[in-house]
């Protein structure tokens, strides 16, 4: 542990924010890097003549910054580590950085669930970190969930997420694309869940560089119209769902209609559009007959 004064930290700090950047990446950096969380300083804000202990030197959190500046890495991927929710979650370039507005699909789950002790049994489709099935595994310790995911490399990261978050075993991974890999689950799931790729091509190739340049292209691109993922996981969803099962999708902000035809179109019912943190329709909802 390396020892330094508040003041001399927070010259530095500042320094380094007045390059570039945003106050959200350099908190990341502090914590998965430097060992100091938000909570510890705001603590230590009250006596400037306190000492910091940080894992590393100032010069190589420096470095870290610099290169997150320089290349447009996002900071998640340069730590190896996201937060998410109350968990924290191994990250690389395999996958999506998962993304605070979809913490809502785990809220929306708790308003349709929302006793804890339900036994479900649960899917999610694209599961890449992760993130959502094992927050829901964490929510409801009596239930049981599936995820898939097309790439072995996510999934293994998925795996060592879900060891590193809990001692439960209520959570097992399934490599595969979208609902193959649980043919033996068919008209057993209460609910299913996805945030599958839905950026239209001609959106993708405009999207800012950290995200196009660093974050995996098959968690994002989502065909022409960028539905093309949704449309499939949509037409064989009543093939898995229980009778009143449901399926809650994450879309692109202008999506929501299209997809709640789709649900109509499949025999879905109590189809509703649940709005983001921006007001935007970002998820459609439905229930199975």
């Amino acid at each position: 542990m390396l020892s330094i004064s508040l003041e001399e930290f927070l010259i530095w700090k500042k320094k380094q924010l007045s390059k570039g950047g945003d106050q959200q990446s350099f908190a990341v950096l502090l914590d998965c890097i430097g060992g100091i969380s938000a909570s510890d300083l705001n603590l230590m804000s009250i006596n400037l003549e306190g000492k910091l202990h940080l894992k590393k030197k100032l010069e190589f959190l420096e470095s870290v910054w610099d290169d997150h500046l320089l290349r447009s890495c996002p900071i998640q991927y340069l730590c190896g580590i996201t937060f998410w929710r109350d968990l924290k979650l191994k990250v690389t370039n395999k996958v999506l950085i998962p993304r605070p507005e979809t913490e809502l699909i785990v809220d929306i789950v708790f308003n349709i669930f929302p006793r804890k002790s339900e036994k479900l049994f649960f899917a999610e489709l694209g599961t890449g970190s992760g993130a959502i099935s094992i927050a829901l595994a964490l929510a409801y310790p009596s239930s049981d969930g599936v995820a898939t995911d097309i790439d072995q490399e996510a999934l293994d990261i998925a795996t060592k997420n879900f060891i590193n978050s809990s001692k439960q075993s209520n959570l097992k991974f399934y490599c595969g694309n979208w609902w193959s890999p649980l043919e033996s689950f068919k008209g057993k799931l209460d609910l299913a869940i996805s945030n599958p790729p839905y950026i239209p091509k001609d959106t993708y190739e405009k999207l800012p560089k950290e995200v196009r340049n660093f974050e995996p292209e098959v968690a994002l691109l989502g065909g022409e119209d960028g539905l093309k993922h949704i449309r499939k996981i949509i037409q064989k969803a009543p093939l898995f769902l229980k009778e009143n099962g449901w399926l809650i999708l994450e879309n692109h902000f202008d999506q929501s209609e299209k997809v709640k035809q789709l649900l109509l179109k499949n025999k879905f019912t109590s189809i509703e559009i649940v709005k983001d943190f921006s007001g935007i329709g970002r998820f459609t909802i439905g229930r199975y007959k």
